[in-house]
């Protein structure tokens, strides 16, 4: 057993809505189970808990916070690269750049190295979950998953599916791109911490036939995820709107394919009526809101408040690369910009919305594991959670330690770091399924 002494913040996976939970002089410890996966079994006030586990020896980390690791929901690990790339919008920017690079995962080794990049970038910055985009390449998922096992991480992958309106060199075949979809299910799924999901990249890319296939896998696999993109861009909504005129809407196209439902993820969701929010809430499918890939490419706001009114379920992403940052601290003050920025109401009411520090924190922690359906797994530090967590030091920057200074409250604490983190402040990422900690910057 471990113990480990610092400030702790934790999240009752059991809430539907934020609900931090705080120690100023906090203790964690932690066990592995019978797997070997490291599992919280205590955490709490240190006063009260070394009372009841007084032989356990205790790491003490003074002047640190301990807090979950992070969750990213939507993330393209071939796109390392095509991070910052000018465009004028979602369609130009997939032509001009993203299609002519996913091309080049066809060489095995150079998709190895490149998973090599994401997954320490991921580390880097304090995540230690994440649902990932590889490419319409089998060995892309094969190259990713392979590296993902070796360090024990949790990681949900999957091979795209866009057999249509795409270039040489990324569309697949219809009828291969199922059975390669099902075979990358039987290898990698439940493998150690990892999972699979059912990857159509976006309805236009696919034909119905591809659609109606990742549906049949859908329900055949329960278990497995379901990712996508829905209502990213107005322009892509005019296009499925030719493409599906029978449909009700876009989030509609995939419902009539059977691929809404628990453990489906949708990037974006930004252009949804209430009748599109009900129906991700009735499904139990949910939101990936990608703030910084939103403002990147101009295509919209996440509407939160829309979304707490109706009750569906979301979480934060990265989106690299359309997103601009693997931090997750840069992208929670992203979505706290398009809070402000989202106007509400009429006349002399017109306000936006403040998104509280904590909900932000959540939406990238234990709302995000509870968007994929891993709420009590991730995200929380709760008893018998896997102990995926960070250690991080508010005095990373002279900026970030004077203001963590003058902290009166929680909240104060964290946009502290929200505003002035980065991956200076991740000091060590402990992997529940790894065999030892990292221990990053010195710390």
């Amino acid at each position: 057993m471990q113990a480990h002494r610092a400030a702790i913040l934790w999240f009752d996976p059991r809430a539907d809505a934020p609900a931090p939970c705080y120690e100023a002089d906090g203790l964690l410890l932690l066990a592995p189970d019978p797997q070997g996966v490291q599992r919280v079994q205590a955490v709490g006030a240190y006063r009260e808990l070394r009372a009841q586990y007084p032989d356990v020896p205790v790491q003490h980390h003074p002047g640190r916070l301990i807090a979950p690791g992070f969750v990213d929901l939507h993330i393209h690990y071939p796109q390392t690269d095509v991070i910052g790339s000018p465009a004028e919008g979602l369609l130009p920017w997939l032509e001009h750049y993203t299609f002519p690079h996913e091309s080049r995962f066809a060489d095995p080794a150079y998709a190895g190295e490149v998973a090599e990049f994401f997954l320490d970038e991921l580390r880097r910055q304090g995540v230690t979950t994440a649902l990932t985009f590889a490419t319409s390449h089998p060995g892309s998922v094969d190259a990713l998953m392979e590296r993902a096992w070796a360090r024990g991480l949790r990681l949900v992958a999957g091979k795209v599916l866009q057999d249509r309106h795409s270039p040489d060199g990324v569309r697949d075949q219809t009828a291969q791109s199922l059975v390669d979809t099902e075979t990358l299910i039987g290898r990698w799924h439940g493998r150690g911490r990892l999972g699979y999901a059912i990857t159509p990249r976006f309805a236009p890319s696919c034909s119905d036939a591809q659609m109606r296939g990742a549906g049949e896998l859908a329900a055949r696999h329960p278990d497995v995820w379901v990712q996508s993109h829905v209502a990213e861009n107005l322009d892509e909504v005019r296009w499925v709107r030719e493409l599906y005129p029978q449909a009700r809407s876009y989030l509609g196209v995939y419902a009539d394919f059977g691929l809404l439902r628990e453990r489906a993820l949708y990037a974006h969701c930004i252009h949804l009526d209430d009748t599109d929010r009900a129906l991700l809430r009735d499904t139990g499918a949910a939101a990936a809101v990608s703030p910084t890939s939103n403002l990147f490419l101009g295509s919209g706001f996440f509407d939160h408040a829309s979304a707490d009114r109706v009750g569906f379920r979301y979480g934060l992403a990265s989106d690299v690369g359309g997103g601009t940052s693997f931090s997750p601290f840069h992208t929670m003050l992203a979505a706290y910009y398009v809070g402000r920025a989202s106007v509400t109401g009429s006349g002399s009411a017109k306000t936006g919305q403040s998104l509280a520090p904590s909900h932000l924190w959540w939406q990238h922690t234990a709302g995000a594991a509870r968007a994929m359906g891993l709420d009590g797994v991730v995200g929380s530090l709760a008893p018998g959670s896997e102990a995926d967590w960070l250690l991080l030091n508010p005095q990373a920057t002279p900026l970030l330690a004077r203001r963590v200074a003058q902290a009166q409250h929680l909240e104060e604490l964290l946009f502290a770091y929200i505003v002035l983190g980065d991956d200076r402040a991740v000091e060590r990422v402990s992997v529940a399924g790894a065999a030892t900690d990292g221990v990053l910057h010195g710390g």
